[in-house]
C-alpha cells in the first residue's frame, strides 16, 4: 500500500546547480525503483539555516512529494543519510496528516450547521397596544405623574431641607 510522504532535503551550497539536478533525478529514480511515484519535486532555493549544520550557513532546500510503500521510503532515507551532499532531511508523512485535517475540518463543518440553525429566543411581555376602539374623549385626559417618579423628588426635597 502506497502512503503519502514529504520528503524536505537540505544540500551542502558548494554543490554546482547540475549536480543538485543530477541528485534529484537520482532519488527520484530510487522512488519509482521502490514501487513509488513521485507527485513533485520543488527546489526552493538557496536559504539561510536556522543554525549552523556541518559547518554550513546555508544550502539548497528541495521538497520531493512522493507516494512509495513504507520499505521503500526506508530505502530512501538510508540513501540520505549516507550522500555526502545532503547536510540535514526530514520525513514526513502526509496521509496521515491529511486525515486529520479531514477530520478537523468535518468536526468544525458540524459546529457551524449547530450555530447555524435558529436560537429559541425566550419570548418577553409586550406593552398593550393602544387599540382603535378608545374614545376620543378617554385619549384627551390628562394622564397623572407615575408614583415612582414623586417618590423620586421627595427625598430630593427632604435633603435640602436639612442643608
Amino acid at each position: 500500500m502506497n502512503r503519502t510522504y514529504e520528503i524536505m532535503f537540505i544540500v551542502r551550497p558548494d554543490v554546482e546547480e547540475a549536480d543538485l539536478d543530477k541528485l534529484i533525478e537520482g532519488f527520484s529514480a530510487n522512488v519509482v525503483s521502490g514501487g513509488g511515484e513521485v507527485k513533485s519535486v520543488e527546489k526552493m532555493g538557496r536559504r539561510r539555516l536556522a543554525y549552523t549544520v556541518r559547518k554550513f550557513n546555508d544550502g539548497f532546500y528541495v521538497l520531493l512529494n512522493v507516494a512509495i510503500p513504507g520499505a521503500g521510503i526506508l530505502e530512501i532515507e538510508r540513501r540520505l543519510r549516507v550522500t555526502e551532499q545532503v547536510i540535514k532531511f526530514i520525513t514526513v508523512r502526509m496521509d496521515e496528516e491529511e486525515k486529520r485535517l479531514a477530520k478537523v475540518k468535518a468536526l468544525r463543518d458540524s459546529k457551524v450547521k449547530r450555530s447555524a440553525q435558529p436560537v429559541a429566543q425566550p419570548v418577553q411581555p409586550q406593552a398593550p397596544a393602544v387599540t382603535p376602539e378608545v374614545p376620543v374623549a378617554a385619549a384627551e385626559t390628562p394622564v397623572e405623574a407615575p408614583a415612582a417618579a414623586v417618590s423620586a423628588e421627595a427625598p430630593a426635597e427632604t435633603v435640602s431641607a436639612a442643608v
